[in-house]
């Protein structure tokens, strides 16, 4: 029987490795990346002219100087509404007052508006940063709302030292005040690392040990990142290093970040998925990005470009609802164009030969979006709304026309 079988075996061979070929094994299927997405093509659109892009910016920055308090600053804590967001008197107002101030300078230094009423609101919103940004502090344990104030101040603070080129004595004290902020940025990153807004636990420590934000740290880190960029100021090397990984931490596999560090056990609420991270995940892959993280590639940023723009919806509802986290995927309507704005940095890191068509889909979403008065809102916060929500805007527009979609008022 052995003799049988070991014969019968050795036919199989021969037959096998004889006259027919031995099937080719199949190709494996290549693997779908976890954040890749089954999106449409991008629509085809009529982008706006430069002509009516820039007349939307002009309006934008006339509604911004009109509106300029006496001291030079924007906003204030009025107008309220049976839901006010929590805000510990004085310091709290302090916070929003720098980070609202901080983005509608932003927002005009970007527009590059030429005229003589600009230029006046520029100095006298200086005079007020140089006198009120060293001051600001948190205003309690339970909140962090400095930390808005020192990165959106830092940011105004960079824009106006490019502004002053020249000017050596001006450069000189915004650039001791932004060395300032960058020390209050270290001094108020969570002890989990990364940075956050509130901790209603009210736990007492020196540093904040609170609820670390995703969105927080990577609008903290871009700031830190424009300050060595533009100011060369040094950072905190500690601090960079533990932002960089708290981000990576919040990340889940589709490139969706997690609201704040207490939610890493629930990474699947509806908040922590792709359409409640539509205005997250911009800012996020930019800090990522800029900080040198090459696991965020060009492809991921076009991927999530596309998201914004093809599920805008899925934020655009939520944008002016006077309840957070009322509508679907627990999307608030302040993160509306905080996510536009964050976008032109993730445009701005793609080649430029990629970048015009998502500068011209941003243009087409926003400038319907500006209201009679010239300005851009998202959410009802006091009288602060429309000066950051302007200034966000500003600033996305302005780079979607420098990025050629128009021509600067002081290009040569």
């Amino acid at each position: 029987m052995r003799t049988l079988a070991g014969q019968a075996l050795c036919l199989c061979l021969a037959l096998g490795s004889g006259g027919s070929p031995a099937e080719e094994p199949a190709p494996a299927e290549a693997t779908v990346p976890a954040w890749k997405s089954d999106l449409p093509p991008l629509p085809e659109l009529t982008p706006p002219s430069a002509e009516v892009l820039e007349k939307s910016i002009r309006a934008g920055v006339d509604f911004l100087v009109s509106r300029q308090n006496a001291n030079g600053s924007w906003g204030g804590p009025t107008e309220t509404k049976g839901l006010n967001i929590y805000a510990p008197i004085p310091g709290a107002h302090h916070a929003f007052r720098s980070g609202a101030s901080g983005l509608a300078l932003y927002g005009i230094l970007a527009s590059r508006d030429q005229r003589a009423s600009t230029k006046a609101a520029i100095d006298k919103a200086e005079v007020w940063f140089l006198a009120e940004l060293p001051r600001l502090r948190r205003a309690e344990q339970t909140t962090t709302y400095n930390v808005w104030g020192h990165a959106y101040g830092l940011r105004a603070l960079c824009a106006l030292y490019e502004y002053r080129a020249g000017d050596e004595p001006k450069r000189s004290a915004l650039k001791a005040l932004g060395a300032q902020q960058v020390e209050l940025l270290q001094r108020y990153e969570d002890i989990n690392g990364g940075w956050g807004y509130l901790d209603l636990d009210a736990t007492i420590t020196r540093k904040p040990s609170g609820i670390p934000t995703s969105f927080t740290t990577a609008s903290a880190m871009i700031a830190l990142h424009e300050a060595r960029e533009v100011m060369g100021l040094a950072l905190p090397e500690r601090e960079v290093d533990r932002g960089l990984r708290f981000l990576q931490r919040q990340q889940t596999p589709d490139f969706a970040y997690l609201y704040s560090d207490n939610h890493r056990y629930r990474p699947r609420y509806p908040i922590n998925r792709p359409a409640g991270s539509l205005c997250r995940s911009q800012a996020c892959s930019a800090a990522r990005r800029y900080f040198g993280d090459e696991a965020v590639t060009d492809e991921i940023l076009k991927e999530w470009l596309k998201r914004l723009i093809l599920r805008n919806g899925w934020v655009d509802i939520a944008r002016k609802r006077p309840v957070p986290h009322e509508t679907h995927f627990q999307n608030s309507g302040y993160f509306y164009y905080y996510g536009h704005f964050y976008a032109t940095d993730c445009i701005a890191l793609l080649p430029e030969a990629d970048q015009l068509v998502y500068y011209q889909n941003l243009a087409t979403i926003l400038l319907p979006k500006q209201e009679k008065d010239g300005s851009w809102w998202d959410y009802p916060l006091y009288s602060y709304h429309k000066p950051y929500g302007t200034g966000y805007v500003l600033a996305t527009l302005s780079r979607c026309r420098d990025g050629g979609m128009g021509k600067r008022p002081d290009a040569k």
